[in-house]
């Protein structure tokens, strides 16, 4: 049976989109994602059929989900249903967030993946 231990910085991250870099551990019916996201990055407007939940650790992030538009900080969460388009855009000194997702995202594993390195968190 393989560890079911895994340090951030020894896991292959996921190129998700130029600016958006996500360390992702996953078990059969949920996905964990630190996702570090570029200064001023921002990720175009998506849906997928994944629950997900997260919260910004560090920085900031204009967050729309459907109709309803925040700016987070540290330490604030939120919810997005299935299918629901949502998009973001990383504050001037970028972010570093927690995503979770249900079921595990089946897309991201036709996605490139990069060399292991610790990221921005912690």
């Amino acid at each position: 049976m393989a560890s079911p231990f895994h340090p951030l910085a020894s896991l292959h991250p996921y190129r998700v989109w130029d600016g958006a870099v996500a360390r992702a551990v996953r078990g059969e019916r949920i996905q964990l994602a630190v996702l570090d996201l570029d200064p001023g990055i921002e990720v175009p407007e998506h849906s997928h059929g994944n629950e997900q939940v997260g919260i910004v650790l560090t920085g900031r992030m204009l967050l729309r989900v459907g109709s309803d538009e925040r700016d987070l900080g540290p330490g604030e969460t939120y919810v997005i249903p299935p299918d629901v388009p949502h998009r973001a855009v990383a504050g001037p000194e970028g972010a570093t967030v927690i995503d979770t997702f249900g079921p595990p995202r089946e897309d991201w594993e036709r996605l490139e993946r990069l060399e292991p390195s610790p990221g921005n968190w912690p």
